[in-house]
């Protein structure tokens, strides 16, 4: 019988680089508590700090990060002034206490691939946040799904629609941050989910999983499968993400 060698006939297993992320808020407490807390990882460092959007962006030139963490309320230049600039560079994640519906809806149009809102989250779902969100998959917390829904459900249905401002494109920098709700078309409506159906999109698009949805929602894990195919479906989805990332209008 013939014998293996495992230090010759076997490679040796590579190890996945950490991913390397910019820190930016301009509470210094906060920055020194991300940076030890995602730096004492295998799967993640800090690579640099900044104090507000500038220095962002600096730090982002220089080091190429993998994502950036980036609070909303800087002085200087802030965290929504400098985002158009920042997701030309690298994957952004906004990093915040700031959960205001217009702030949350202005930083995912402008780019954002995440928004989570400190308390909201444990150590490991801040870095399976991270690495979702320099994979391409939206992540956002409970306060800002919230956020956003309290402003496309006041008074109707999930179903019902919202209205989405025009593309980006089109409207000057300087007027971003003074976009109304009552310009431009309904994007939701489109998709024609049901009431319960948009519900659990939205439980999606928060980064629930199918188990948490069954137990918000007080129904069967195979019914919410089902739920899924048929919101799969209407989106022309075929993931999770894809289909976050279109009902909140950031694809």
């Amino acid at each position: 019988m013939q014998h293996l060698n495992p230090g010759r006939d076997f490679p040796a297993p590579t190890a996945t680089a950490p991913l390397r992320l910019v820190v930016a808020d301009d509470n210094p407490v906060i920055r020194a508590g991300l940076t030890a807390l995602l730096s004492d990882r295998e799967d993640t460092t800090v690579v640099a700090e900044a104090a507000d959007g500038r220095e962002a962006y600096e730090a982002a030139l220089r080091h190429r990060p993998d994502v950036i963490l980036l609070d909303v309320r800087m002085p200087g230049v802030d965290g929504i002034s400098a985002l158009p600039h920042l997701v030309r560079l690298a994957p952004v994640m906004m990093l915040t206490y700031s959960h205001e519906t217009e702030t949350v809806r202005e930083a995912l149009r402008l780019g954002a691939g995440g928004y989570l809102v400190h308390g909201e989250f444990t150590t490991e779902q801040l870095v399976r946040a991270v690495r979702d969100v320099s994979e391409g998959r939206p992540h956002v917390t409970p306060g800002a799904a919230k956020a956003l829904l309290t402003h496309l459900r006041p008074s109707a249905p999930a179903h019902a629609g919202a209205e989405l401002p025009a593309p980006l494109a089109k409207i000057p920098p300087q007027n971003l941050s003074r976009l109304q709700s009552d310009v431009g078309q309904s994007f939701r409506s489109r998709f024609q989910l049901s009431t319960r159906e948009a519900e659990i999109m939205d439980l999606i698009a928060s980064g629930m999983t199918n188990q948490q949805i069954a137990a918000t929602c007080f129904i069967s894990e195979k019914t919410v499968k089902n739920h899924i195919n048929r919101i799969f479906a209407k989106l022309h989805s075929t993931s999770r993400s894809q289909a976050a990332a279109k009902w909140l209008g950031v694809a």
